[in-house]
């Protein structure tokens, strides 16, 4: 084989995808700023993976479960409180959490530092709900609980009224 067609044939297999520390789809939810370094396009829909800045003192969503998809935490840094059922757990830098599908989790930030987590998304399902968060607050509308458990049906998610 020549060189030229070694070359070609390299070539053929899929483009690699690289996100710079700028790059990458942001989406604001009040006091969270979400950054989208994959959002499955790239990886046939079966991973997606975001970067999330949460404000001191952040509430995350209701706790929720997810039917379709497992969800990771990596905690970059600060801290992050999990709930997950009845217990909680405080998830520090170097922390991993990951919650398969069934688990009834929430997340907030409770300290006076910002925290940084990378999410993972297998399958890459839930990108979209974030999308549609953001668009209930660009509609004029308050990301009320209730708002927030309505853009979680679409997505083969539900809360864990049990719980509540």
């Amino acid at each position: 084989m020549t060189e030229e067609a070694k070359t070609s044939q390299r070539q053929a297999g899929p483009a690699v995808s690289v996100v710079g520390p700028a790059d990458g789809e942001t989406i604001v939810l009040g006091t969270t700023r979400m950054r989208v370094l994959e959002d499955g396009s790239h990886t046939g829909h079966r991973l997606a993976i975001a970067e999330s800045v949460l404000a001191p003192h952040t509430q995350g969503p209701p706790q929720h479960r997810h039917a379709r998809h497992d969800e990771g935490f990596y905690i970059v840094s600060g801290t992050v409180r999990f709930t997950v059922g009845d217990e909680d757990y405080d998830a520090t830098e170097g922390t991993l959490v990951m919650v398969p599908p069934g688990t009834p989790h929430t997340f907030a930030n409770l300290a006076d530092q910002p925290a940084v987590m990378l999410s993972t998304f297998t399958p890459d399902l839930y990108v979209q709900y974030f999308r549609d968060l953001q668009d209930v607050l660009a509609d004029g509308r308050p990301l009320t609980p209730q708002a927030n458990i309505d853009v979680m049906s679409r997505y083969a998610t539900e809360p864990a009224i049990d719980l509540a």
